[in-house]
């Protein structure tokens, strides 16, 4: 599979469904250096749409049953995600993992609000709270030319369906407690979306000095809060816009 492949999947999925992406900031969007993105996430389709808008593949932390059920196992892998895996591995794993590829110059992809959004439909124009392993990965990881970029997917016209029960995926994943409910899973077609990409937050050697001892809880406090707050203007500015024009 060459490294562009992620990326060629990503544009032909988005034509076959007839999605409009819109991207805005692009000038925004960092040049030869590895990247850590950081973005909302409502729904299947965010990967390939993150990928088609920015122009360059990723490596996107998933879910792990997603690597564990056939055939959506093989996508997955053809797109460049890589699972996450069992609690009691995952943390470490993940930290291994991607700062493997962030030392290759590779882009990683996070959606920090983890999989409560995917799970329980919420409206596009909600943020979730943050998980922080995005920002221990950013301020541990041993790279230098380090970028967080933050990037709003704002679902302006979709579609929703469901998908399988929720009870069926304990079966993959049994260590998830969202799963052990009853219910379908939804399923979130975007139809037109506009993308947004906010500010890069480079880490520097002082944000690196600073993630030490005591002050290590208030860095990665002050990265995921920037992330989050950055997400959440672009997301409520976008849907003013929506608002006062339709």
């Amino acid at each position: 599979m060459s490294s562009d492949s992620p990326l060629q999947i990503s544009r032909s999925l988005l034509a076959a469904m007839g999605t409009q992406m819109f991207v805005y900031h692009e000038d925004r969007i960092p040049e030869d250096s590895a990247v850590v993105v950081v973005s909302n996430h409502r729904g299947f389709m965010d990967a390939p749409l993150l990928m088609a808008a920015l122009g360059h593949p990723l490596r996107i932390a998933c879910h792990h049953y997603m690597g564990q059920v056939p055939m959506l196992r093989e996508f997955i892998t053809q797109m460049g995600c890589f699972p996450l895996q069992e609690p009691e591995y995952r943390q470490q794993a993940f930290f291994e993992q991607a700062t493997g590829l962030l030392q290759q110059h590779q882009w990683v992809g996070v959606f920090p609000e983890g999989a409560q959004p995917m799970v329980h439909l919420t409206e596009p124009d909600t943020l979730g709270k943050f998980h922080r392993g995005f920002a221990h990965l950013a301020l541990r990881a041993p790279v230098r030319d380090l970028a967080v970029l933050p990037v709003a997917i704002a679902s302006l016209a979709e579609t929703t369906t469901s998908a399988v029960p929720l009870r069926w995926l304990r079966l993959f994943d049994p260590s998830e407690p969202l799963f052990a409910q009853p219910g379908l899973h939804p399923m979130v077609i975007h139809r037109r979306v506009a993308v947004l990409v906010g500010h890069p937050y480079w880490i520097t050697a002082k944000h690196r000095q600073q993630y030490q001892g005591k002050q290590a809880k208030a860095a990665v406090n002050e990265l995921v809060t920037t992330c989050h707050d950055e997400i959440s203007k672009l997301l409520y500015q976008t849907f003013q816009r929506e608002r006062m024009f339709s």
